[in-house]
């Protein structure tokens, strides 16, 4: 493998190489007058015949590497490309970044109207878009890797797309990283199989990974590896910093039943500007992410997790459109993705990987600009900062306290005793915090043993403490629960509410007509369970029965468990204990882990 560095930039028409004047006028439509180094190094290699395994910092520019040289290698090509031959592919691990490509890919074909590109990606009916390649065919893919393999796999409905790749000229793998992941490798292999061995082939990575083997598996023939600084950038400070040079990384510390407070007043005086909010969770998401709609006036609040399926796509595009707001999410919106202008990135909860902190603040500081990141962190965590600055080349600075801090967390309870839905949110949300606690990569700094839970338990407004194994005891005592009978605590929705009162009816009276159980019941805490029981089904089928009601798809799935369960004990399929346990558990497991982004 041959090896260079690059820390050139320049304009467009100093590359060694001539590009094509359509694509130089697209380029100054734009506004892109000058190259980033990564483009600088990459297009003249990947034009000229060669492969590229590129590495360089987030925000530096990479999808234009890759873009303008697939234009220009089909471009190229002696045969012109037919309505069902593929001439390129690029697979990228989200469906963010791969709507992000393609609207990038759209512009310039906007100039190439012999060339036609699909998008490939989870959320859209996957039986539209075999229709779609049928109909109208596709010089160029741009996928995710599970659609993808889903799309050769579909023969039988008149979609032959291993036919459709024989004539590939170029394969890009972008994040590259984490497509060579194990969570992608199966799917992985199964599309390199299909695809033909005589191509280019470009893997684009903000850490790139340095396995020569798992590079020869993706199909790299000899490949020039690239490593590229930024301008001004010296040696040493190359080794020493993964993070954009203009980017300003901070941290502050706070008890955990003060973050949410800092948070809040951190969001009020930066309410003009655009901001990330990362959690660790899809619950800490939807809880926390409703709060701040009430909590933080006049701003548009935006929540992305990778539990949602339809939305995702829209709640994005809309995101990136606004000139400020707030945009609540977990990893998902990690790597890769380009919202334009965001100012600051917030870690409110450290991410279970300590490369995903990286990604994280690669948000912001994108392609020249200046940005600014800070991580929320707990007193018994202030030797991540220690951990970063070794592990993962990141130096951190101290936040002087955030000023102007008001208690809203009263607020939130009384969100909470509002409607039994906000309070459900809370539940679930300390729970899935407590898993994905015990989950942290850096498991000698975040140990659950030494989480004080009545603090995080006040940071999280609860109204009482979750029945859970992991505090089994544990002496909390300074956690005072609210003086009411949460059993009480209506839903807002008042279909939701009749089918719980219903639950509660069948309850009592089973109670009343059969003895309880005699001995106990063993539990096993939630944070060490390996397996988690399948999503019900037919959650489609029931929407028909709610018409005019605001519950979502995640309620609508508990209320179907419940309802299931409910008959399981009515046919003594369960006993009375077992039904509580369970209907206890699903009521505060937790509906998102790190691994479900």
């Amino acid at each position: 493998m041959s090896n260079m560095e690059n820390t050139t930039e320049g304009t467009w028409d100093t590359l060694p190489v001539k590009l094509n004047e359509r694509i130089l006028q697209t380029l100054d439509e734009m506004k892109f007058t000058h190259m980033t180094p990564v483009q600088s190094a990459c297009i003249p290699l990947f034009m000229s015949n060669k492969d590229v395994a590129a590495e360089a910092v987030t925000g530096s520019g990479k999808t234009l590497a890759f873009v303008i040289p697939v234009i220009e290698l089909l471009l190229k090509r002696e045969e012109k490309l037919r309505k069902m031959q593929v001439g390129a592919l690029v697979v990228t691990p989200t469906r963010e970044l791969a709507l992000q490509i393609s609207e990038v890919m759209g512009t310039f074909l906007e100039k190439f109207p012999q060339f036609t590109q699909i998008l490939l990606i989870g959320g859209s009916n996957p039986a539209e878009d075999v229709e779609k390649f049928k109909d109208k065919g596709a010089n160029i893919v741009i996928a995710t890797p599970g659609r993808l393999e889903d799309m050769f796999r579909r023969k039988e409905e008149g979609l032959d797309l291993s036919s459709a790749v024989r004539s590939l000229e170029v394969l890009v793998l972008d994040e590259a990283d984490r497509l060579l992941d194990m969570g992608f490798e199966a799917s992985l292999n199964t599309i390199l199989s299909y695809l033909p061995k005589q191509r280019r082939t470009g893997l684009f990575s903000a850490t790139q990974t340095q396995e020569l083997e798992k590079l020869v598996r993706a199909g790299l023939r000899n490949p020039v590896r690239i490593a590229v600084k930024e301008k001004g950038q010296t040696e040493a400070s190359a080794a020493t910093q993964k993070t954009p040079s203009r980017l300003s990384n901070y941290y502050t510390m706070c008890r955990a039943e003060d973050k949410f407070n800092n948070l809040v007043a951190f969001l009020r005086q930066h309410k003009h500007e655009k901001n990330l909010v990362f959690f660790s969770t899809c619950a800490c998401v939807e809880y926390y992410g409703r709060a701040l709609e009430l909590l933080v006036k006049k701003v548009s609040v935006r929540c992305i997790h990778g539990k949602m399926k339809n939305k995702r796509s829209s709640i994005f595009a809309d995101f990136r459109s606004l000139k400020s707001g707030i945009l609540v999410c977990t990893d998902v919106m990690a790597r890769g993705i380009d919202i334009p202008d965001v100012n600051w990135v917030l870690q409110y909860d450290p991410p279970s990987s300590a490369s995903s902190f990286v990604h994280r603040c690669g948000r912001t500081a994108r392609i020249g600009n200046y940005g600014n990141a800070l991580v929320f962190l707990l007193p018994m965590e202030e030797s991540y900062i220690t951990f970063l600055s070794i592990n993962q080349k990141c130096p951190l600075q101290k936040m002087p306290p955030v000023s102007d801090v008001v208690d809203v967390l009263p607020k939130v309870k009384a969100m909470a005793l509002a409607d039994r839905a906000m309070y459900d949110r809370g539940m679930r949300a300390f729970v899935s915090y407590v898993q994905g606690y015990a989950k942290h990569e850096c498991s000698l700094i975040f140990r659950v043993k030494d989480l004080d839970f009545a603090s995080l338990a006040r940071g999280f407004a609860l109204l009482r403490l979750p029945r859970m194994p992991e505090l089994k005891g544990k002496a909390l005592d300074d956690f005072e629960e609210a003086p009411v009978d949460t059993d009480t605590i209506r839903y807002k929705d008042k279909n939701r509410e009749k089918q719980r009162r219903k639950l509660l009816a069948e309850l009592r009276e089973r109670r009343e007509t059969e003895p309880p159980r005699r001995g106990p019941v063993k539990t096993k805490a939630w944070s060490k369970q390996k397996g988690r029981r399948e999503r019900r089904k037919k959650v489609a089928a029931k929407r028909k029965n709610r018409e005019g009601s605001d519950v979502d798809e995640e309620d609508l799935t508990e209320l179907l468990n419940d309802t299931r369960l409910l008959k399981r004990l009515k046919k003594g399929q369960i006993t009375e204990q077992d039904f509580e346990q369970q209907i206890t558990q699903s009521k505060h497991k937790p509906d998102g882990s790190p691994s479900s982004l």
